[in-house]
């Protein structure tokens, strides 16, 4: 079961159970705080978790829901 959503820095939405790049997600659900961290433990990204769909269109959030096979940046980013 998915703790929730996250929207990336590119605007995507990400689900915290497959968030790509070989990343791996920490979830505070109390907190609504998602850590986005590397194979290595490094920080990452730092998001605000939504735990439904109904708590992204309350929020108005309009990310697209990606899957964790989309990249996080261009090529040119490094990517």
């Amino acid at each position: 079961m998915s703790a929730g959503f996250f929207v990336d820095w590119n605007g995507d939405l990400r689900s915290t159970d497959d968030p790509g790049g070989g990343y791996a997600c920490e979830v505070d659900l109390p907190a609504r705080y998602v850590a986005v961290m590397s194979k290595t433990g490094a920080l990452i990204h730092e998001a605000t978790l939504y735990k439904t769909q109904a708590d992204i269109d309350k929020a108005g959030i309009k990310a697209k829901l990606v899957p964790g096979s989309h990249p996080w940046g261009s090529p040119k980013e490094g990517f």
